[in-house]
């Protein structure tokens, strides 16, 4: 297939499409919501939000620049398969973490930010550890989703990159930054509600203008075997598991989820989160279909680049009111993910940095809320800046990645387990951490025993993920009892395997480590917490 040209919307058209979008995304935040002058409503909206609301916001939040690039480089790599790898997994870990989002809600309903538990569990160090790498992860998040929408602007309009990353920055501070997380949710509900719509319908019209299962059914010819096995282990090793240890670690770790687990009503959050599990799973998985039927149809990637998949395909097979569409729905996508990141990050420095630390107990609410704007501004400015460079990010991803890894076990078993201690927390998280670099950056050769013992400690990483997922819906013991068949399982087929898949053992090894050093040095301390302590300890600011 030649190389295709992709359809250009003029530049009057691309700017009534970007200011139109944004001008009547800040209208409804605006007549929707007022200016916040409550510093628990700007972070959290008071813990009352309703299930409509909060189950699209969960969904739309979720929803991100990988969601649609790496869903549809996924379907394209590896077929029939690879869709529903990367929406499957990445809605069940939806489902999962409802579980504890309610028990940090029993030990903490006042909480704004995951760290601040951590914070009253343990001390500031280990709240810090958690404070700092979601700061460094929504700006890594802002960077990508404004990176991503000057990509497609570039692509299919005659403006810039430049130009386009500065129009989604701008946009987006703009209806933000009055409400802030108010206005966040609100604008997530239109914006998802959009994009179910558009979904539905540009997903069929694409697959008939192409020809049906006719045409796509000619695609078995030219494909892979392991493309066309429904249960391929090449993409199961590469993309399914990897992608299911990462967003585990991604809804733990990261505050722009924690952040609505504490928003929406206590007694909602399992429907809620049910909900957006069913929503993220038929966008994503329709989106990853885009991908399959590029590689059914035989195209290929302009220029080699994957991420030039989805604007190919509506050139190619979309008249140009549905490519307007698919164009608002991706902005529209980016958007709502990066005005999670701006309220996460102004949660974080308004209740980690300032009011647990610098404060000193003297909290000043109007100070602490021209904070939180300020930090809104600042963050833009940085991840305009960060965007319009470029900038090889897959290094800072992986760390950040790991980091969160390494903090599942911990932060979890801080929250029901009374002999956890600061010191385990620290140790799990920085040891899981130094092991996880030496394997992802195979800075020690995978080789002999060295990699022997790091296929071992992958294996616990595989029990615990498990083991975790039934504990979050079980009790105790059978957890145990899933986590070490799969751990046994595990450690016997890992051996002198696993090694060649970096990608998945640096992962499980992140969770292993900090799993084993969590549990050893808290077994060595006889000191007891009592969890009553987290609810007197995190009050409403406001009051």
């Amino acid at each position: 297939m030649l190389d295709p040209v992709f359809y250009q919307f003029s530049t009057s058209t691309t700017l009534i499409l970007l200011v139109g979008f944004y001008g009547l995304t800040f209208l409804f935040s605006t007549l929707a919501s007022k200016k916040s002058d409550s510093v628990d409503g700007y972070m959290v909206a008071n813990g009352a939000v309703g299930f409509g609301i909060a189950a699209a916001s969960m969904t739309a939040t979720w929803i991100w620049a990988a969601s649609f690039y790496g869903a549809a480089s996924s379907g394209y790599q590896y077929g029939l398969s690879g869709s529903l790898h990367y929406g499957f997994w990445g809605a069940l870990m939806i489902l999962f973490i409802y579980p504890y989002g309610q028990r940090f809600r029993e030990l903490a309903p006042r909480a704004r930010t995951l760290a601040e538990i951590m914070q009253a569990r343990h001390g500031t160090s280990s709240q810090l550890i958690l404070a700092i790498s979601n700061l460094v992860g929504s700006i890594i998040s802002l960077m990508v989703n404004f990176t991503a929408a000057g990509a497609l602007v570039s692509v299919l309009t005659p403006l810039s990159f430049e130009t386009g990353v500065m129009i989604a920055g701008v946009g987006v501070l703009s209806y933000t930054l009055w409400s802030g997380f108010r206005a966040s949710i609100l604008t997530d509900f239109a914006q998802v509600v959009a994009m179910m719509l558009v979904a539905i319908v540009l997903i069929p019209w694409i697959y008939f203008n192409m020809g049906g299962s006719e045409a796509l059914s000619q695609g078995f010819n030219i494909i892979t075997a392991e493309q066309a096995d429904f249960f391929s282990t090449k993409a199961m090793l590469e993309q399914g598991a990897p992608f299911f240890v990462a967003v585990l670690a991604y809804g733990i770790g990261n505050q722009t989820i924690a952040q609505r687990l504490f928003a929406v009503r206590q007694d909602l959050i399992k429907s809620s989160f049910i909900t957006a599990t069913l929503g993220y799973g038929s966008i994503v998985i329709g989106l990853g279909m885009l991908g399959m039927m590029a590689l059914f149809m035989g195209m290929t990637p302009y220029e080699g680049d994957l991420n030039n998949l989805i604007p190919q395909v509506a050139s190619a097979y979309l008249p140009p009111v549905a490519i307007g569409m698919l164009f608002i729905l991706v902005i529209g996508s980016l958007s709502s993910t990066a005005d999670s990141d701006l309220s996460a990050l102004s949660a974080i420095v308004m209740t980690d940095i300032y009011a647990k630390n610098l404060a000193k107990g003297k909290i000043d609410n109007k100070k602490m809320l021209l904070l939180g704007r300020i930090t809104m501004i600042i963050a833009t400015a940085l991840g305009l800046i960060l965007a319009s460079f470029s900038l090889d990010i897959l290094v800072m991803l992986v760390f950040v990645g790991a980091l969160w890894g390494t903090l599942v076990f911990p932060v979890i078993a801080s929250c029901y387990w009374d002999r956890v201690t600061n010191r385990a927390f620290l140790s799990a998280v920085l040891g899981g951490l130094i092991l996880f670099c030496l394997v992802r950056f195979e800075w020690i050769a995978l080789v002999g025993a060295w990699a022997s013992s790091l296929e071992f400690i992958a294996a616990v990483g595989g029990g615990t993920v498990i083991g975790l997922m039934f504990f979050g819906f079980t009790n105790r013991n059978v957890a145990l009892i899933a986590g070490s068949i799969v751990g046994v399982l595990c450690a016997y087929y890992f051996h002198d395997f696993l090694r060649d898949y970096t990608v998945l053992l640096g992962s499980l090894v992140a969770y292993g480590a900090s799993t084993i050093i969590c549990t050893a040095v808290s077994l060595a301390s006889n000191e007891r917490f009592d969890f009553a302590l987290i609810h007197e300890r995190i009050q409403h600011f406001d009051d």
